[in-house]
């Protein structure tokens, strides 16, 4: 599936620009060419520039938010405006400068603290047409969401958690190890409330303390106009609950295009096929062919050699995000050369050979409409 640029810095969906910025700098001291020499270092680096170009612009960041990479409108390499970053030097300067400091305050967070909810994933077929021109669509989720008896805590009514007595809510146990190097601290999990900070002596019954029960849910989403396989929607907020008063995850809803028996899809154009019998492609027509929107009227010019493509302006499909803008359908005319004739038939064609000059040879009347289309 296509990347996440969030997984490729390592923020959350919620990091504001300053954590995405800085997530940046640290990924680029440590991925640069220039100081990084393994193999794939410098692809790694590539990556990082282009998921900082996304999520570093708030319009390009709600369109990656929204649509995924299909709502980006492809996209190449960056390069990253040093200017912006303050220069290379200032990377390796807040790298030994900011980054003792920066770890420290890191570790010393509370872990006991609200937890954002888990993103689900759900995978939507949709009809060829739906992907098109866009349809409202009902879907049925599952999902965790905050017990209603207990409010969320785990505890038991009339009870609440108290403090962890083993690390003071902290989340987290010391121990001072001496040396005869020195004093070194080892910082784990703490084993009594496996890092949240409070323990639950009464556990609430409807949900075994969790705080979260799972419960089924439909929801009703759009799906936008010009959407292609894997074009990823996020419906904000309808992933798991998050923990501790935490804010929920989000859904995404990965789509997938079921295939046509008349049309197929080439990026924002559309591909058929038209077939005529050989008559109408020597005296030309006019034809009603089929396009996504209806039949509708075209002239085939007389002559008209097989495997020509005739170009329908706006018929295509609708650019993601602006609808008015629609690519085209291509339509690739085919001859249907008779395999047997009637005897009338075959005896006006006898005559047309004649009076082209062509010799009929072995292969009969047949023969002649490979001279004729080069088939």
């Amino acid at each position: 599936m296509a990347r996440d640029y969030y997984e490729t810095l390592g923020v959350a969906r919620n990091a504001n620009q300053d954590d995405v910025k800085q997530a940046f700098r640290r990924l680029a001291r440590k991925y640069h060419p220039d100081v990084n020499k393994d193999p794939g270092a410098e692809d790694t680096f590539k990556e990082i520039n282009r998921a900082y170009e996304v999520l570093s612009e708030p319009e390009t960041r709600s369109r990656y938010d929204q649509y995924g990479e299909a709502g980006l409108g492809g996209g190449g390499g960056y390069s990253p405006d040093m200017g912006d970053m303050g220069g290379f030097a200032d990377i390796f300067e807040s790298f030994f400068n900011g980054f003792g400091g920066q770890q420290q305050q890191q570790q010393g967070r509370r872990r006991g603290g609200p937890v954002r909810g888990d993103d689900l994933r759900l995978d939507l077929k949709v009809d060829f047409q739906d992907a098109i021109f866009g349809k409202e669509r009902e879907i049925s989720i599952s999902h965790l969401e905050g017990c209603g008896v207990c409010n969320g805590s785990g505890a038991k009514a009339g009870t609440r958690p108290r403090t962890c007595p083993t690390c003071s809510g902290s989340g987290q146990v010391r121990r001072a190890t001496r040396t005869p190097f020195g004093s070194f601290t080892q910082v784990s999990t703490c084993p009594t409330c496996a890092g949240v900070g409070q323990v639950i002596e009464d556990k609430c019954e409807a949900c075994g303390g969790n705080g979260q029960v799972q419960k089924s849910k439909k929801l009703k989403i759009t799906v936008p106009a010009g959407v292609d396989n894997g074009t990823r929607l996020r419906v904000s907020g309808e992933g798991d609950s998050g923990m501790r008063g935490g804010p929920a995850g989000d859904l995404y809803v990965y789509l997938f295009v079921n295939e046509d028996s008349h049309f197929q899809r080439d990026g924002i154009n559309i591909l058929s096929e038209l077939k005529i019998s050989y008559l109408q492609a020597i005296l030309g027509s006019r034809l009603a062919v089929k396009t996504v929107d209806g039949d509708e009227e075209i002239d085939i010019p007389a002559g008209i050699q097989p495997g020509t493509v005739l170009t329908l302006e706006g018929k295509g499909v609708p650019r993601l995000g602006n609808a008015v803008s629609r690519g085209n359908q291509l339509l690739t005319v085919t001859v249907e050369i008779p395999k047997k004739v009637g005897s009338e038939e075959r005896e006006l064609l006898e005559k047309l050979a004649k009076l082209r000059g062509d010799a009929v040879g072995k292969g009969g009347v047949e023969g002649l409409f490979g001279k004729i289309f080069g088939t």
